[in-house]
């Protein structure tokens, strides 16, 4: 993702995927939950990741996916923008799909998890 915008693209490309507002910010969301929300960072967006998924990813990818101390143990994890792209959207459907409903990811022919 090269910006916040382009980020946003990618995401309101997901099937159901509206923008709502979320702690003051209109984000992508999907039933209701962020798929991903403005970093607190200019650098960087908020991406909610299990702590499991956050801690593999800081650790495989620290100059892609980090934290501040604002962030540490909240299941999420900042993404620099202009980073690999491919793995950012990679996490950003993975997103998606925990959020959807079984029906929306069989619609979507996306049953198993990306």
């Amino acid at each position: 993702m090269d910006d916040w915008d382009d980020a946003v693209a990618f995401a309101r490309a997901l099937p159901g995927v509206e923008m709502a507002s979320f702690y003051g910010d209109m984000v992508p969301k999907l039933n209701g939950k962020a798929i991903l929300s403005p970093g607190r960072e200019a650098d960087s967006f908020h991406l909610p990741v299990s702590h499991a998924d956050k801690a593999m990813l800081m650790e495989t990818d620290p100059d892609t996916f980090w934290q501040t101390p604002h962030y540490e143990g909240w299941p999420g994890v900042l993404v620099r923008y202009g980073r690999e792209r491919e793995r950012v959207e990679r996490w950003i459907l993975r997103r998606w799909w925990d959020v959807a409903k079984k029906a929306q990811r069989v619609a979507a022919g996306m049953e198993e998890r990306p």
